[in-house]
């Protein structure tokens, strides 16, 4: 009788070891699974963000060119402008044509001083809201991606 409950209890033995190996295959399986899933969605989210940012340094790059371009052209102009109103100065017959010729300068400068800023804040803001454009979905997608993570 020894005898048989040995083999009875090998039998019972081999069989809970095999269930164990099975369950645990099949459970390896499936976590190996959802962390290649998992994964491949933190891959794509890696590469939606570098294409965000390289999004976003293009808008930057673009709106730097854009704002040196307008400073050139302002500072050109403005040194044009003041060689002309140098020479009319100096051409000017009385000491109140002077007068009045320094003053309708000195007017039309600031004026286009203001004028220029006001172009460079809008610039500067368009470059800006460009530039974040790509990015701000970018948070919201990492939320998403942990939140479905730690669902699955």
């Amino acid at each position: 009788m020894a005898t048989k409950t040995k083999t009875a209890g090998e039998k019972i033995g081999t069989e809970t070891i095999e269930t164990a190996i099975k369950t645990g295959s099949e459970a390896f399986k499936t976590s190996f699974d959802k962390a290649v899933k998992n994964y491949d969605q933190f891959l794509g989210y890696g590469k939606d963000t570098v294409e965000a940012y390289m999004k976003a340094a293009n808008a930057a790059g673009k709106g730097a060119e854009t704002l040196h371009n307008e400073l050139y052209a302002f500072s050109k102009q403005s040194v044009e402008d003041s060689i002309s109103a140098t020479k009319a100065l100096m051409a000017s017959k009385s000491v109140h044509e002077a007068f009045e010729l320094q003053s309708d300068y000195a007017k039309s400068a600031f004026e286009n001083y203001v004028s220029q800023v006001t172009k460079l804040g809008e610039i500067v803001s368009a470059t800006a809201k460009e530039t974040m454009e790509p990015l701000q979905g970018r948070i919201q997608a990492w939320v998403d991606a942990v939140q479905s993570t730690r669902a699955a």
